[in-house]
């Protein structure tokens, strides 16, 4: 029987879009290294935070630090189905990363910026100027997406784009491109190919702005794991994992780099600058049956881990099997050690009321959980 860890609720952030009418995503908290005036320069500093929510027809963003501040409203220039979106560690620019182009949009519904790019619907051949001339057609809606984040300093916007373009239109053999674009102008700074086909990608930022973690889904092709390093005038992109795990967070270090892999077996600490496995961590044997599961049920022998893990600080990863557990009953968290030799699971953590889905390290000590209504957001510390 693993040892327990109570989790204290430090705040409930209430969503600040309505769910009800599922006109909404679920709202996320993104973080960075905080290096406002008056903080110390580098990941030590803290946090800086922005809870954000996507509807339909805006990008929303709050600072949980200010009670007094008003919400940040951005008019989304294409529907929340059409790729995905991110914010400014400062609150005023959000970036939508669409179908046919990565678009930098002010609050007041300006776009500052926009970069074209190859359309994301593998079928399509047409170099598109504006989200009218798909909009109507279902292909799109079900195209592939790729996906844009800001430095940690907000200087840069790092963008996993379809490329590439041509006079004559998308180049239908094309690999994906990643680049790095100047947030203040969307100069593109730096270019390169990632070697990837992709259905869907996520970005995991590093606390250095010139470093940045991609993964890349390809469905059954596998995750390919990608390190961009900017150097100021070039992008170089290193391949790890041989396209088997799917990374899900970076030390607050910055040393090292946490995956799980594709079919969820197994937990694994990297060396960030390589990317070779320092240690690793399966479910059997060390994830105990969930307690709810009918005895006679095989099936319960075997736990996996959630695809959404992280480090909760330098030694410590907050890691769920609530994808499985949720079959049988609670949903369980886990709190793994990466102090020693190898990865030690220490404790299952507790709540004081039931908590859903997986949960979302903050690098702090803190994580959050969100209400399976999507209409608050928990953080926590143990």
């Amino acid at each position: 029987m693993a040892d327990t860890a109570a989790a204290r609720l430090v705040t409930t952030l209430a969503a600040p879009l309505d769910r009800a009418r599922r006109t909404a995503d679920a709202p996320r908290l993104l973080h960075w290294p905080d290096a406002r005036p008056g903080s110390d320069d580098g990941p030590s500093a803290g946090l800086r935070r922005l809870l954000v929510q996507r509807g339909d027809t805006e990008l929303i963003a709050v600072d949980p630090g200010d009670p007094d501040a008003a919400p940040v409203r951005f008019p989304a220039p294409w529907p929340r189905a059409f790729g995905t979106c991110t914010v400014a560690p400062g609150g005023g620019l959000a970036v939508f990363a669409g179908v046919h182009a990565v678009r930098a949009v002010d609050p007041s519904g300006a776009v500052r910026w926009e970069v074209a790019h190859g359309c994301w619907d593998g079928s399509c051949r047409t170099l598109h100027t504006t989200y009218e001339e798909y909009a109507a057609d279902r292909r799109h809606l079900y195209a592939d997406s790729g996906s844009a984040v800001f430095s940690a300093d907000g200087t840069l916007v790092w963008a996993h784009i379809r490329g590439p373009v041509a006079a004559s239109g998308p180049d239908p053999e094309a690999l994906d491109e990643w680049l790095v674009i100047d947030a203040a102008d969307g100069r593109v700074l730096g270019r390169a190919e990632t070697g990837t086909v992709a259905a869907g990608s996520d970005h995991v930022p590093h606390p250095d702005p010139a470093r940045m973690g991609l993964c890349v889904g390809e469905g059954q092709d596998g995750v390919p794991l990608r390190w961009g390093r900017w150097d100021g005038a070039k992008l170089s992109v290193e391949q790890f994992c041989d396209d088997e795990r799917i990374l899900t967070g970076v030390s607050p270090s910055g040393d090292r780099f946490l995956t799980v892999t594709h079919y969820e077996e197994t937990l694994g600490v990297h060396r960030i600058d390589d990317g070779s496995v320092l240690s690793e961590l399966g479910t059997e044997h060390v994830v105990p049956r969930h307690p709810e599961a009918d005895p006679d049920d095989r099936d319960a022998d075997e736990t996996i881990w959630d695809y959404e893990c992280g480090f909760l600080d330098e030694e410590t990863v907050v890691a769920g099997t609530s994808e499985r557990d949720g079959e049988y009953g609670e949903q369980r968290h886990w709190l793994v050690s990466t102090a020693g030799a190898g990865l030690r699971l220490t404790a299952q953590v507790t709540y004081p009321f039931p908590i859903s889905g997986a949960p979302t390290a903050l690098g702090d000590g803190t994580w959050y959980t969100v209400s399976e209504a999507g209409d608050a957001l928990h953080v926590w510390s143990r």
